[in-house]
């Protein structure tokens, strides 16, 4: 019996057989083609044959998982599509006489190199996409099938590493978890298998590699460790705690729609964060007494236009008829960094995290920015609905926006058009000068929702899908958890609500220390929130806030996560 320690990427507990996933061989010749357009020709055929096998992978990823998970595939066709790839390729085949195999690989290694090169991580991504896109291709012109991911069992898929296409094909039906030797928590693997629910652990390094086909395993990605051919009684007491785990979630969702309420009797809000109308239906069913967090990229993204106000008023009505009398915290347009519009010009930045993006995009484009506050005034009519404003930095963006928002309502008013006339405005406080001026701040807004991925990223200096740092962004931080005392401290002072739409607010461990903080608001995937509630109900303030008052003052996250492990409740 040996114990590997890697990161758990997404939670639970599964035992059985390894599955060993090895990636295909795909080595080919160099040489000088005798017909060079009809080599050309078989390169085009590849491309054209890549963009359907990446349509219909993205076609099922659109049914199992929510638009923004979804849109990793997207992110691949636009890469395949890229003209000036394209053009690379055709010249190295056409004017040099490559062979479509050499050509296309060198052309995806060259341009690859120069996005690594800026050291930004949103670029880096971009390299690691186009290496995948060109294996596929590759792959194509080898004539070799895609990779072979069968599972004959249920089994614990092990691999050096996965891609998001490979996780998505997976059967579910037999994957019981999957563990890696490369990878991170935030990569687009472990995100997808957040959304999939499958239990993962990632980054666990090269003894993962010495895993063999049918070796028994036992996963458990609440801790990130693999157990290799356990003895009888590990198995024994693990295979006792999953069951135990599966009865308690059958009873956590038996009663996940009743209020969150602690043992000393202090209600908080339960709520979800959805980017579409399915997920809204989804957290309804789960129990969520609102929405936290209402991304509205999901109108936004793959497509060459933008939504017009009828659109845009449409599908968030639908929304807020799903949750009925439910509040819903809406935020608006938040791209840029990551998230692209072929209809807006983002340009090109060194470093597009902290660049044009969210709200300041918006607020250098009114009209764009007014039409997303006519359909959303519009469609709260008789609802209970919270605009929230992304990626706020001063007070002045706070009023720019508030008088935009004033605008919108103007221009209702004078259509005869019905709208929400009362309002909720709050921002979400994700950059450091947010939650350090959060006493100004509170001021101007009727509630704040901390974003804590990106307020982590800031406050640490750490791109948190970088590999290389990634062991550095730890929301558990204390510098991280002053600033989080503060926004609530100074939010309650000003009489506002606080809430979290991080994923800190669904982490099990750090629940009891955001109670005792004082937090009002707890926003996470629906599927996390059955067990958030009852974990709520089975702590009490008093020692949450002897909790949090020591985490305020360790010295780093690792005791910070020392001292939570030992704190949380049993169930």
């Amino acid at each position: 019996m040996r114990t590997i320690q890697g990161i758990g990427a997404s939670p639970g507990l599964a035992i059985g057989p390894a599955r060993v996933f090895t990636p295909e061989d795909l080595t080919f010749s160099v040489y000088a083609p005798a017909d060079r357009e009809a080599e050309w020709q078989r390169m085009t055929v590849a491309l054209q044959s890549a963009r359907v096998q990446l349509q219909e992978i993205g076609a099922r990823a659109a049914v199992q998982l929510h638009p923004e998970e979804a849109a990793i595939f997207d992110a691949h066709l636009q890469m395949l599509e890229d003209p000036e790839w394209h053009s690379a390729i055709r010249q190295s085949i056409l004017e040099e006489g490559k062979n479509a195999e050499s050509a296309l690989m060198e052309s995806a290694e060259r341009y690859a190199a120069q996005l690594e090169a800026l050291e930004e991580e949103y670029f880096r991504a971009r390299a690691a996409d186009i290496r995948d896109v060109a294996r596929r291709c590759l792959r194509i012109l080898l004539g070799k099938p895609q990779p072979d991911v069968t599972l004959n069992q249920p089994s614990i898929l092990v691999a050096r590493d996965l891609t998001p296409s490979d996780t998505v094909l997976l059967d579910k039906t037999r994957l019981l978890g999957f563990c890696t030797a490369e990878g991170g928590a935030t990569s687009h693997t472990a995100i997808l298998a957040k959304a999939l629910g499958i239990p993962a652990v990632v980054g666990a390094g090269q003894a993962v590699l010495t895993i063999a086909t049918n070796e028994r395993l036992i996963l458990n990605a609440h801790r990130g460790t693999v157990i290799v051919e356990p003895d009888a009684e590990t198995l024994q007491e693990f295979e006792r705690a999953r069951m135990a785990e599966q009865n308690r979630a059958e009873q956590e969702r038996a009663h996940a729609a009743e209020p969150a309420i602690t043992r000393d009797g202090r209600q908080v809000e339960v709520v979800a964060n959805v980017g579409s109308l399915e997920d809204a239906h989804r957290a309804v069913a789960l129990g969520a007494e609102g929405v936290g967090l209402l991304r509205t990229e999901f109108l936004y993204l793959d497509r060459q236009t933008a939504p017009d106000e009828e659109e845009q008023y449409h599908a968030y009505k639908a929304i807020f008829d799903v949750m009925g009398a439910r509040p819903v915290v809406i935020r608006t347009l938040d791209v840029g960094g990551d998230k692209e519009l072929p209809y807006i010009d983002l340009g090109h930045e060194e470093n597009p995290f902290l660049g044009w993006r969210a709200i300041r995009m918006c607020l250098d484009n009114p009209d764009f920015f007014k039409t997303q506050l006519r359909a959303i005034l519009r469609a709260a009519f008789g609802h209970d609905i919270r605009i929230m404003f992304p990626m706020i930095a001063t007070v002045q963006e706070v009023l720019q926006a508030r008088a935009l928002l004033t605008e919108a309502r103007a221009d209702l008013e004078r259509a005869g058009i019905p709208f929400a006339e009362r309002v909720q405005v709050g921002i979400m406080v994700e950059i450091p000068s947010a939650a350090v001026m959060a006493d100004a701040l509170a001021k101007v807004v009727d509630f704040f929702s901390i974003g804590t991925n990106d307020l982590t990223q800031y406050t640490l200096a750490v791109e948190r899908t970088n590999k290389r740092v990634a062991h550095l962004s730890n929301a558990l931080d204390p510098a991280v958890l002053r600033l989080i005392a503060r926004v609530i401290e100074e939010g309650h002072k000003a009489g506002i609500w606080v809430g979290m739409c991080g994923e800190m607010a669904g982490d099990s461990r750090a629940i009891p220390l955001l109670l005792g903080l004082g937090l009002d608001e707890f926003s996470m995937a629906p599927a996390l929130i059955p067990h958030a509630k009852a974990l709520i109900r089975a702590c009490d303030v008093t020692t949450c806030r002897t909790i949090a008052e020591t985490a305020l003052n360790l010295p780093g996250y690792t005791d910070v996560e020392a001292l939570l492990t030992s704190s949380v409740p049993a169930l």
